[in-house]
């Protein structure tokens, strides 16, 4: 499901970056140095880094080829480079990069832990890893929220595709305790929240027809009936402001982390 650049960015995509901007700030990190984006998507991170952190180099990492593709399209800087890469098997050697982060990622690899010790790996000591993820619970990604809500309401058997079931690391605690498990010192977790307003609710619910994640999945699978009671019944659960927009927001938890033992050069174009 994940494949295509241009229908990710207006489901996800474009509040993805929202968040990137503060979370690249929140890490911290002084200017300059080689970074990792490791399940880079369509670049919104990567595009971050860049704008927020000045590197000297930026490598992103993605198994979808349509991501990549869609990345490389899009950032044409000198500084970033973009690779077909496993999360769980990255294309690094020990120690050869000053920062390694990841947005929207973890909860779909098999193996988060195994995600997060490999970006662990592949910083110097001293080196920083940071993750951030959507809260899918009540009060988190409103947008997707309301959407399983809705779903849930008309067919009991969505609730084990909701984001909230699926994916219990989108948490302060089990995020902190995820960098924890690989290593990493002086862990640290907060919420990023952002706003989320649609123009109207075609602009809210367009998106759901890409098929990029597992809510627009989901709807692929519905008889045209069953996709058009789902609809009416978010039209009329959404709030919508007097202009006929929807206004919503979404929390993201952004965890970061430090390698242990003492910094070391690296080489920055690795």
């Amino acid at each position: 499901m994940w494949a295509t650049g241009e229908a990710y960015e207006p489901y996800v995509g474009r509040w993805s970056r929202l968040v990137a901007g503060r979370f690249v700030r929140w890490m911290g990190v002084s200017p300059g140095g080689s970074w990792r984006d490791i399940g880079c998507g369509t670049g919104a991170v990567t595009r971050a880094v860049l704008d927020v952190a000045d590197p000297v180099s930026v490598v992103g990492v993605d198994p979808s080829e349509g991501y990549v593709d869609y990345a490389r399209r899009h950032i044409v800087d000198r500084r970033a480079r973009f690779v077909l890469a496993d999360a769980a098997k990255l294309p690094f050697a020990d120690s050869t990069a000053s920062v390694a982060v990841s947005g929207l990622v973890l909860n779909f690899v098999p193996d988060p832990a195994r995600a997060a010790a490999e970006m662990a790996r592949v910083v110097v000591p001293g080196g920083r890893v940071g993750v951030y993820v959507w809260d899918y619970g009540e009060g988190g990604m409103e947008a997707i929220r309301a959407f399983w809500d809705a779903a849930v309401a008309l067919d009991g058997q969505a609730r084990a595709l909701d984001e909230a079931v699926r994916f219990p690391v989108c948490a302060r605690g089990p995020l902190a305790e995820l960098l924890v498990g690989a290593g990493l010192e002086d862990v640290e977790v907060d919420e990023i929240r952002i706003p989320t307003g649609f123009q109207d609710f075609d602009d809210y619910w367009t998106p759901f027809l890409g098929g990029q994640g597992p809510a627009p999945a989901y709807l692929s699978g519905l008889s045209e009936g069953r996709r058009l009671e789902l609809r009416d019944r978010l039209r009329t659960a959404l709030p919508q402001a007097a202009d006929g927009s929807i206004p919503l927001h979404a929390r993201a938890w952004a965890a970061r982390g430090r390698r242990g033992g003492e910094g070391s050069r690296i080489d920055p174009v690795a």
